[in-house]
């Protein structure tokens, strides 16, 4: 069966995992009130007991603290706080492409200024950018050639903005490429 890789699913976002109530493990907390007054260290129980009187739960907001924090707070509007940031942090976060741009040996220039308003749009977005050339039949004894269009194309794309070179040009299975990015 094939895999197919523009389709596997991605996380949606990662919200850390709150220890609640009985849950909570350690034998003493610090305990941070629902105004956040801090009430000191306390046994679990009472901590526990402390929060039910006032109708709320209490949940480890620092777990790897000595001793841990817990703070009383409605566990369930806690979470969904919680998952809210995440997603905004997500949607804030912008995963970096690599968008393709196929050159050829005869080139004419015409067709140079396309694939460079291409690659310029790819890298004005922040995402990076592969150049390759595809060498059939006897082209692959030109590999020189190749080269050389592969540097002409890059020198193009750097009089628009400094631009870094993640891959240098590379020769494999009559295919060159190289990948820029934007600095």
């Amino acid at each position: 069966m094939r895999i197919h890789r523009h389709r596997q699913r991605k996380p949606k976002f990662e919200v850390p995992v709150y220890k609640a109530n009985e849950s909570i493990i350690a034998p003493e907390v610090r305990v941070i009130d629902e105004n956040g007054v801090p009430l000191g260290v306390l046994p679990i129980a009472k901590a526990i007991a402390t929060a039910r009187e006032r109708e709320m739960d209490l949940v480890e907001v620092s777990p790897k603290a000595e001793p841990p924090v817990c703070r009383i707070t409605d566990y369930g509007q806690f979470k969904y706080q919680k998952e809210k940031e995440a997603r905004k942090q997500k949607a804030q976060s912008k995963e970096v492409e690599i968008k393709g741009v196929r050159l050829s040996l005869r080139i004419g220039d015409h067709d140079l200024e396309t694939r460079h308003q291409q690659a310029k749009s790819f890298l004005e977005d922040g995402d990076k950018v592969k150049i390759e050339i595809i060498l059939r039949g006897r082209e692959k004894g030109h590999q020189d050639i190749a080269r050389e269009v592969v540097k002409k194309f890059m020198e193009i794309l750097k009089t628009d903005f400094p631009i870094r070179v993640e891959q240098e040009i590379t020769y494999q299975a009559g295919r060159l490429t190289a990948i820029v990015g934007r600095i």
